[in-house]
């Protein structure tokens, strides 16, 4: 059964005020032209609005100045920020104040409230004036039920009294009230209607007469309204108040505010049953309307947000031993492309066309669809039999997204990813759910795309890890959590030192030293890259200055690396020459080292900062090389003056068995390590061999003519203490013990 109605003040949440309820409303800029013709349209309309009453006689003075206090009152809530509907909500209450209580007064003034140019807060104003009105019109109606229960009482002594004239005036008022009345005995038998009351009903007295109140029962009755009733019946209680639905006898439902009331007769014994009723249908049809528009998306029909997450959380709400509910996050592929391409409108048809497509094939199936912003939309299994049941639904969506969409003129295909999670309710939370279903249908994006994927507990544990390792990384970088050793690439021709990479360690409280593989990929997918990569090339440029004012030209230089969105930050050339002038090291001293990943097209429009950089006198060297070739041809355009062989190649050269070279997959992988060193010295490159651990392996490379090398068998990454003591043993500094 339907729950009773809610006022209007509870249709729409309030924003949270930041400043608390103390503080200061944010006034809005002055309004444009447009803007104040637009309000003076609206003054003017509302004030023939008042003007007109609907069968208010108000005194022009008195007019006058209710027209402008509640122009003034309505203004101030438009324009308060955060919003505050108070203002409107005693415009409304100052109408019935001056005796503007008919419906049609709130029906337009509602409709003039919706059309008026007040930005997002029109239906939030709105809604509080017709909370103030409505709220204004029921305590005049119960002050006017008040009186009429009391002239009651005192007609029903008179009458036992055979007062004449009291029977006279409470039947005066019984006839002429403008609330429906209806006497009873406690049996339930109805012994009197005024007029007001049939032409509620549409009926005729003996109509009333022959019904019996519990015969009076409707559908949407609130929980509570008989049970009520009976205590009262019974004695156990005076009066009660709902609000309640009754059939009209020609059809059609009435809405009420229904007073009851118990008369007893002087020995307290419970006689008479007094119920006055309220027509209220048209305030709540209004109230149904706005809150409709509170808890459902405007465009697709869907319920929203608020409505979803107010369903599941009532699964949470004491569940039967062993309930289950299952989620279905989808999100469709490639619908920015559509949307930025086709225009927002041919977006938006496309929302809700896909919006009706799912309502009908998963609605269906007693499943709660939602939209919860953007092309994000929900599925809610409130009473799921096991995780087959979730993804049954899963691929009714896919296969309901299959089929192109006819969206004006042109067919658009479209696909999805869903996250599929199900669990016992008593094993999670709302909250952990919806994290848990994101993540499961970030993983089903990651795999492929147009796919379903399922829940997994230890996938999502990593997950989560990670996401708590991205929200600590800000902290951790302030706290001075992270610091850098550095790693020695020397010259294959003389062993010498010839330059150093600068590695990034965390020194998680928890989780011990990380190195940057275990946390770099996080820092990448969250921006998080860009400070802390800014805090490397800090510590490093400083570092580097500190070597190069004791040690002179001797000095390595200092290799840093660059990840894919520093390598795109448009603000990467001024942070380099702003960290190169306050550490003080020369430019040639800086060496930065890209992934072949981030290798840049000639058509890339961060091409133009590193050239800049080079032109700055900082050099760039392409790092991991040999991972992948798709960007082979564009070192030809980069601005770099060395490249690295990846680690891995170099170890994978023992491990390859090759069909082609009759099982000697070494030997192979030797020739395409030479090819790689000649391609690049053809190409006026410098080339560094990563990952070499053995001195055989050294030598090989070496007679290839490769230059410079970096792996376990020149050094492990160390504290800047080391490389100082290598750098001045290098040199014969007779500071090295002290160094």
């Amino acid at each position: 059964m339907a729950s009773r109605a809610p006022g209007v003040g509870g249709a729409a949440p309030r924003a949270h005020d930041r400043a608390g309820r103390g503080g200061a409303s944010v006034v809005s800029a002055a309004p444009t032209a447009g803007h104040a013709a637009a309000q003076a349209g609206f003054e003017e309309a509302w004030a023939r609005l008042l003007r007109e009453g609907h069968g208010a006689a108000v005194h022009p003075g008195t007019l006058g100045r209710v027209v402008s206090r509640t122009i003034e009152l309505l203004g101030r809530a438009r324009d308060a920020e955060p919003f505050d509907p108070a203002p409107a909500e005693q415009a409304g209450a100052l109408l019935v104040e001056a005796h503007f209580t008919d419906a049609a007064v709130l029906a337009r003034a509602v409709e003039l409230l919706l059309g008026h140019p007040a930005g997002e807060h029109a239906p939030k104003v709105a809604g509080a004036f017709a909370s103030g009105w409505t709220v204004a019109l029921r305590d005049r109606t119960l002050r006017e039920q008040e009186a009429i229960r009391l002239a009651a009482d005192l007609a029903r002594k008179g009458a036992e009294k055979a007062l004449y004239a009291s029977e006279a005036r409470f039947r005066a008022v019984f006839e002429s009230a403008a609330i429906g009345i209806g006497i009873g005995d406690v049996n339930g038998n109805i012994l009197a209607v005024n007029r007001a009351l049939q032409e509620m009903f549409g009926a005729r007295p003996q109509d009333m007469r022959d019904l019996r109140v519990p015969e009076l029962v409707h559908p949407e009755d609130t929980p509570g309204v008989w049970e009520a009733y009976d205590d009262l019946v019974n004695g156990r209680r005076e009066h009660f108040q709902f609000d309640k639905p009754y059939y009209r006898r020609a059809g059609g439902v009435i809405w009420t505010h229904l007073t009851v009331s118990l008369i007893r007769d002087e020995e307290g014994v419970p006689r008479y049953q007094v119920a006055m009723l309220e027509d209220i249908t048209d305030r709540h049809r209004l109230q149904e309307r706005l809150r409709f528009q509170a808890t459902h998306d405007p465009l697709t029909g869907l319920p929203n947000r608020a409505e979803f997450f107010e369903r599941l959380e009532r699964i949470f709400d004491s569940p039967e031993p062993g309930a289950r509910f299952g989620l279905c996050s989808v999100d469709l592929d490639g619908f920015k492309a559509i949307n930025d391409s086709l225009g927002h409108e041919t977006g938006d048809q496309l929302l809700a066309a896909v919006a009706e497509r799912l309502a009908s094939t998963v609605a269906p199936l007693g499943h709660l669809v939602a939209r919860l912003g953007g092309d994000e939309f929900v599925v809610l299994l409130e009473s799921c039999l096991g995780h087959q049941e979730s993804v049954a639904v899963a691929k009714t969506v896919l296969d309901a997204l299959s089929q192109p969409f006819l969206i004006g003129d042109q067919k658009l295909a479209v696909r999805a990813s869903v996250g599929v999670l199900e669990r016992p309710v008593a094993a999670t939370t709302p909250g952990a759910a919806m994290r848990a279903a994101d993540l499961t249908l970030y993983r089903a994006k990651k795999e492929g795309r147009g796919r379903w994927t399922l829940f997994d507990p230890k996938r999502n544990a990593v997950a989560v890890s990670r996401y708590a390792m991205s929200v600590r990384m800000p902290m951790a970088l302030d706290r001075g959590e992270f610091f850098i050793d550095y790693q020695p690439l020397c010259s294959l021709r003389d062993g010498s030192l010839a330059a150093v990479e600068a590695l990034v360690r965390w020194r998680h409280p928890e989780l011990g030293v990380l190195g940057p593989d275990e946390f770099v990929a996080t820092a990448e997918e969250t921006g998080l890259i860009i400070p802390l990569g800014r805090w490397v090339l800090e510590q490093a440029c400083d570092q580097a200055a500190r070597w190069a004012r004791r040690f002179g030209p001797g000095t390595p230089k200092m290799n840093v690396n660059l990840a894919v969105r520093q390598a795109r930050n448009a603000a990467l050339v001024s942070d380099v020459d702003r960290v190169l002038r306050g550490t003080g090291l020369d430019p040639s001293g800086l060496q930065l080292e890209i992934t072949e990943s981030a290798v840049l097209g000639p058509r890339d429009h961060a091409l133009q900062a590193m050239h800049a950089l080079v032109d700055m006198g900082v050099s760039l060297t392409v790092d991991d090389f040999g991972t992948g070739w798709s960007n082979l041809a564009y070192l030809r355009d980069l601005p770099v003056s060395g490249l690295k062989i990846a680690g891995s190649f170099i170890s994978d050269v023992h491990d390859r068995p090759s069909p082609h070279d009759g099982g000697d997959g070494e030997l192979l992988g030797w020739r395409i390590v030479s090819g790689l060193v000649s391609l690049a010295h053809t190409l006026g490159l410098t080339v560094t061999a990563e990952g070499v651990e053995t001195a055989a392996d050294a030598e090989r490379l070496r007679a290839m003519g490769c230059d410079w090398a970096q792996g376990w068998y020149y050094g492990r990454p160390t504290r800047p203490e080391e490389i100082t003591r290598r750098i001045a043993e290098g040199l014969g500094d007779p500071r090295v013990r002290r160094a």
